[in-house]
């Protein structure tokens, strides 16, 4: 009797279970139901259903690792030449956060280069070395307005020199020009940020500060003592006040070409107008899930910086920087 009564059971419970599964979802938003402890009781009927709570994700996080590598050897090649090599690497890590009307986003990009060539003069020579950090906290005051403090900081990581030939000299010299924090640019702004996502992931942002202090530092003592980058000589740090505006941009341009470029524009009060220029573009086009091609382009402009030319001058110039890398690209 026992084993009938067991049968009778479990037909019962299928039947009911079958039931359940037959009833249309309205009559799920028909249901009561009941919180308990943070999770969702639905009742249906004289039935119990429990239904998870979503959990919300308020921080999105992620980056890029990207290597390229070129080596050229020639040996008693009569076409002429030299064996050479070349290394270019690159690393992209972000965080954003968003919670109700709380933004933080925070990027660091560090690039890194070399070239190799014999039969030269110091045969290795740096080709691409910047570190670019930048973070921005913003309160919604409206729909994609914000009230934001961001913070830009960059610099470099090792030695920059110039090389070039002396009059009458049959090998290449150099002089050092640059270093870690000689120069590096802090810059602190607070202003209204307009910032918007569109659907494939596209981003674009800009934010105006009437209220910039950007700080130009220079803690070689040789370079501080002749005045590079625009110091007092003999002192470390400029400090300067003005207006600034701050732009970026993330968008899919076709299927597997993505591009991204941020622009920072800033004027001195003392001299408005006399705009200190920033542009930063990477497009990334991927071949797979791993082989990316990237055209990285920097420009930079700076009134208070003169660059040594050939000639032994020194005057203002656009610094340019153009990279085209073909190589291992993961994200992450």
């Amino acid at each position: 009797m026992k084993f009938v009564f067991y049968i009778a059971l479990f037909l019962s419970l299928c039947g009911r279970v079958g039931q359940l599964q037959g009833q249309d979802v309205g009559n799920l938003s028909r249901a009561d139901t009941v919180i308990i402890s943070g999770d969702t009781l639905i009742m249906l009927g004289d039935s119990l259903i429990f239904a998870p709570v979503v959990k919300e994700i308020y921080w999105k996080k992620g980056g890029n690792f990207n290597l390229s590598i070129q080596q050229v050897a020639l040996s008693n090649w009569s076409a002429g030449g030299a064996s050479s090599s070349a290394l270019n690497t690159g690393l992209l890590l972000f965080a954003n956060y968003k919670k109700d009307d709380k933004i933080w986003d925070t990027r660091l990009t560090v690039n890194y280069g070399l070239n190799r060539q014999t039969g030269r003069a110091f045969p290795t020579r740096k080709t691409n070395d910047n570190f670019i950090f930048i973070s921005k906290y913003g309160r919604e005051i409206s729909k994609s307005m914000y009230l934001s403090t961001q913070i830009d900081a960059r610099t470099q990581l090792l030695r920059g020199f110039r090389y070039f030939r002396p009059a009458g000299a049959e090998q290449d010299a150099r002089s050092r020009i640059s270093d870690l924090l000689s120069p590096g640019y802090i810059q602190s702004s607070t202003g209204l940020n307009y910032q918007k996502e569109y659907k494939n992931n596209n981003k674009f942002s800009a934010i105006i500060s009437p209220f910039t202090g950007r700080f130009t530092v220079v803690m070689d003592d040789s370079l501080s003592r002749a005045g590079a980058f625009g110091v007092i000589p003999g002192e470390n740090v400029r400090a300067e006040a003005g207006i600034s505006l701050a732009s970026s941009i993330d968008t899919q341009v076709m299927e597997n070409i993505r591009w991204k470029a941020d622009l920072n524009l800033f004027s001195n009060y003392e001299r408005l107008g006399n705009m200190v220029v920033n542009f930063n573009s990477i497009v990334t086009m991927k071949v797979n899930r791993y082989i990316t091609t990237r055209i990285e382009t920097v420009l930079i402009y700076d009134e208070r910086v003169f660059i040594q030319q050939d000639d032994g001058t020194s005057k203002r110039a656009i610094q340019l920087q153009n990279l085209i890398n073909f190589g291992v690209g993961i994200d992450f």
